[in-house]
This record gives C-alpha cells, structure tokens and sequence, in this order.
C-alpha cells in the first residue's frame, strides 16, 4: 500500500504560514538540513540562519535536505537581536523554542488569526543564547514524559510547525 499526496492542494504559490524559523547559531548540518524540509513540508515563509554561515555544499546538508534550501527562502544575519527587533517591528512575535523557568507548553500558546510567528530555535549544545531568552518575552517548550530533559533541534522544531499549523488550519478554515 503507498500513501499518495493530492500536491494540487499545497501548491507553492499558496499563501505560506506567516512563520519564520530563526536559529540561534544551529551549527549541525543534519539538522539545518532537516530545517530546510521542515519549512519546505509547512510550507513557511522563511528561515534566518545566525552565528556560523551555513555551508550548501556540505554532503551531509545537501542529502538531507533533498533540494529544498533551492525552494525555501532563507538568509543569514550577523545581528540576531537586530533581526529580533525587526520583525517585532513588522507585525510578527518572537516565540523562543527552549525550556526555561517561565516557558508555557506549547499547546498552550494562544494564537491570533493574525498572528505572525518568528520561531527562535537554539544551537544543538547550548540551545538558545541567554541573550536572545532575555529579549523575548513568550517562550514554550514541549512537554516531555520520559527521563530526557532535551530533544533534538529538528525534531523539536518540526512538533512546534505542526503546533501552529493545526492552528493557521483553523483559522483558514473559518
């Protein structure tokens, strides 16, 4: 039995989810190849890369991502509390990605209909920059059940679009 996708629904020229992923110096190229598929398949409206220039010749990225940084649109900053303020200043809020001592699940987070999302991910070790949490005022976090206290970027990066795309659904719907 295979599974087939209908694509006529999800073309490109469909209005994207008003997200953008913004990393905090995401170093891995496994996962900045996974967040490029990620905003591919949630059909998002960018990813900022900060800190280390990514490298699009890297195997690794280039197999993992499977051609979609060629239809994602993407950008590197060298300032991420400039690029932080920017889009504050252009409608979108900063959701950071992180468990911290005044994070709300991610279920809980209530979105507007005209919500803008500009999603803040951490790097792979050292997750989100201490910085960039004390800039940003809505932090969640993926509850967890099991002894981990962490999951992996990507992974966490991928429940969170789908968090909010459920809602966007919704919305659109309406």
């Amino acid at each position: 039995m295979s599974l087939q996708l209908d694509h006529s629904k999800h073309s490109e020229s469909e209005n994207k989810f008003p997200i953008i992923i913004l990393t905090d110096n995401i170093m891995g190229e496994a996962n900045i190849g996974s967040l490029f598929r990620l905003a591919d398949a949630f059909n998002i409206e960018q990813i900022i890369f900060s800190g280390t220039p990514i490298n699009l010749k890297s195997n690794r990225l280039r197999r993992t991502a499977r051609g979609t940084f060629e239809r994602v649109d993407f950008d590197h900053t060298e300032n991420i509390i400039e690029t932080i303020e920017s889009y504050k200043s252009k409608g979108y809020e900063p959701v950071a990605l992180e468990i911290t001592s005044d994070s709300v699940a991610l279920d809980a987070l209530v979105l507007k209909n005209d919500s803008k999302i500009l999603l803040i991910v951490g790097n792979e070790r050292h997750g989100i920059s201490q910085l960039v949490l004390d800039t940003v005022q809505t932090k969640v976090h993926i509850p967890m059940f099991g002894n981990n206290s962490s999951m992996n970027v990507s992974q966490a990066t991928g429940i969170a679009l789908y968090e909010f795309s459920k809602t966007f659904l919704t919305f659109r719907q309406k």
